[in-house]
Formats: C-alpha cells, sequence, structure tokens
C-alpha cells in the first residue's frame, strides 16, 4: 500500500512537533540548563555536528568500557581467591613439611637417647663385671663422701 504524500507530511510534521518538544523539555531541565550555560555546552550548542559525534561515541563506547570494567572486576576477584587458595595450599604443605621434620626429629631423639642408655648400662656393665674393685657399692674407693667422712670423724672422737 502506498501512503499519499500528504501523509506522509502529516506524520512528519507531527514527528517534528513531538521531537520538538522533547528537546523543549530537555532544555527546560535544570540539570541541563546548568550544561549548557557551561563553555562546553555553548560550543556544542553551536556545533551540532561535535554534539551529535560526541554522543554517538559515548553511547557506543558505554559496551566495550562496561565489559572491560566487568573483566576487571571479575579478574581482581578471582586473583584474589586464587590466591586465598594460593596461600592456603602454600601453608597446608608447609604444615606437612614441618609435620615431618618435627617427625624426623622425634625419631631421632629417641633413637639417640637409645643408644646413649644403651652404651651407658653397657659400659657400666662391663665396668662392675670386669673391675669391680673400681666400685663398692656404687661409690668409688679412694674418694670419701663428706657424710662418710663425718661418720669416721664422730667414730674416731667416741
Amino acid at each position: 500500500m502506498q501512503t499519499s504524500s500528504s501523509e506522509r507530511g502529516a506524520d512528519f510534521e507531527q514527528l517534528k512537533k513531538r521531537w520538538t518538544a522533547l528537546v523543549k523539555h530537555l532544555q527546560d531541565d535544570p540539570r541541563v540548563a546548568r550544561l549548557l550555560n557551561t563553555r562546553l555546552g555553548r560550543y556544542l550548542s553551536s556545533h551540532s555536528f561535535v554534539a551529535l559525534t560526541a554522543l554517538m561515541f559515548s553511547a557506543m563506547a558505554a559496551v566495550p568500557v562496561g565489559l572491560f570494567v566487568t573483566f576487571a572486576v571479575v579478574t581482581t576477584m578471582i586473583s584474589a581467591v586464587g590466591f586465598v587458595f594460593c596461600e592456603a595450599f602454600l601453608l597446608f604443605v608447609g604444615g606437612l613439611a614441618l609435620l615431618w621434620v618435627l617427625s624426623g626429629i622425634a625419631l631421632f631423639a629417641i633413637v639417640a637417647s637409645a643408644v646413649v642408655n644403651v652404651l651407658y648400662v653397657t659400659t657400666f656393665s662391663l665396668l662392675n663385671r670386669y673391675y669391680p674393685h673400681l666400685t663398692k657399692k656404687g661409690v668409688i674407693e679412694g674418694e670419701k663422701t663428706e657424710c662418710e667422712t663425718s661418720t669416721e670423724k664422730d667414730s674416731k672422737a667416741n
């Protein structure tokens, strides 16, 4: 169906009136009026091509900038969570290593203590067996304790 040129003209006039009303409503807004009173606002009002270019650039750049900001935030969150997991893993491995080292030290201490005790017992058993004259009831002959010396003095005094 073809529409007549008069209908198209009427539709265009109606669209122009609505567009003009919308622009007038935007210009009457106090925030827009404040922006238009600035040096940049006056420049954009007098240079409509530059204003349209800036508007289109801003609208088209919103999606890539939004995607980049989303990527940056998600990357930061993932790296923070990854750092926490990595740190927890390293602490776990370090704790296991410490546990193994301490277990090894405890095992070494037990073995060394057993060896020293066996050597001590063996040495004194051999000395008591082969050199019994060196000891008399656990006291080495030739050396007198203070207690024995004082009892001898008491017996001589009586």
